[in-house]
């Protein structure tokens, strides 16, 4: 099942994804999904990112040829840091470049979506507090990174956590699919989830005796080897196997510093 959020004539809306057609949910999905007969056009309605989350939990340094390719050794347990709720971007929606960074990278992720309230889980329970995955760009300012030495500004920026374009609540095995980074239309990032270090269940299990989870919080995995800049002008895609293709565009900072609007 794909799970959509999307706005039509001005409404916030919550469906299920038909084909080429929109169904929609009398709630949001994380209260329960409960179909109504109200369809929609897909191309009638804008998707947005499929939740609004309290928190984006991002995992750093979890693929093996990405440790390599920025000089680090595989940590022990899993890295953790987070973006604000005010980075989260949808499909089709701009990601924007900061003046005050010279370098801005795509990172392919698998996320994770919660469906429940959920503290000190175990592995084995993991399972039953995903709601389903998606498909995320962890968009980093590099130089900003390097220059301060922990990662907030450099992956806090509005525009630098998309998200979407739906949620699949069953890929297949989550820990065994293909995950892929395109620039402009050429292949940057080519991998699979099976070369995680530390997996999708065992994520939401270590996570939650950290914080507690709450239903649309989003936790992504970490991103494979073949990172690389970003400018103005081009068109940065994600796709992830038995889920589907974010695509979003990428633009200057406006005058002022306000990003390009959009219901969120």
């Amino acid at each position: 099942m794909r799970l959509v959020r999307f706005e039509i004539k001005g409404q916030l809306r919550y469906g299920i994804l038909e084909g080429d057609r929109v169904r929609e949910t009398l709630r949001p999905y994380v209260e329960g999904i409960m179909p109504m007969q109200t369809v929609h056009a897909l191309a009638d309605l804008r998707l947005l990112a499929p939740v609004r989350p309290s928190k984006m939990l991002c995992i750093g340094i979890n693929y093996r040829d990405h440790a390599r390719e920025m000089g680090h050794t595989m940590p022990d347990e899993p890295v953790l840091f987070m973006k604000p709720a005010s980075a989260l971007a949808g499909p089709g929606h701009p990601i924007v470049c900061p003046r005050m960074a010279d370098r801005v990278d795509h990172e392919a992720e698998l996320a994770i979506v919660i469906r429940r309230r959920t503290r000190h889980v175990s592995v084995e329970e993991a399972a039953a507090s995903i709601l389903g995955y998606t498909c995320f760009n962890d968009v980093t300012a590099r130089d900003l990174q390097s220059k301060d030495g922990q990662w907030t500004r450099a992956k806090g920026f509005d525009t630098f956590g998309a998200l979407g374009p739906w949620i699949e609540t069953d890929p297949g095995d989550p820990n065994h699919l293909a995950v892929t980074c395109r620039l402009n239309g050429q292949v940057r990032q080519k991998s699979n989830t099976d070369q995680l270090a530390f997996n999708c269940q065992f994520l939401v299990a270590w996570a939650s005796r950290i914080m507690t989870l709450e239903p649309g919080d989003v936790i992504a995995t970490g991103t494979p080897s073949g990172i690389g800049p970003m400018k103005p002008g081009d068109t940065v895609e994600v796709e992830i196997e038995g889920i589907g293709t974010l695509s979003n565009p990428i633009v200057s900072e406006p005058d002022g510093g306000s990003k390009p609007s959009i219901i969120l």
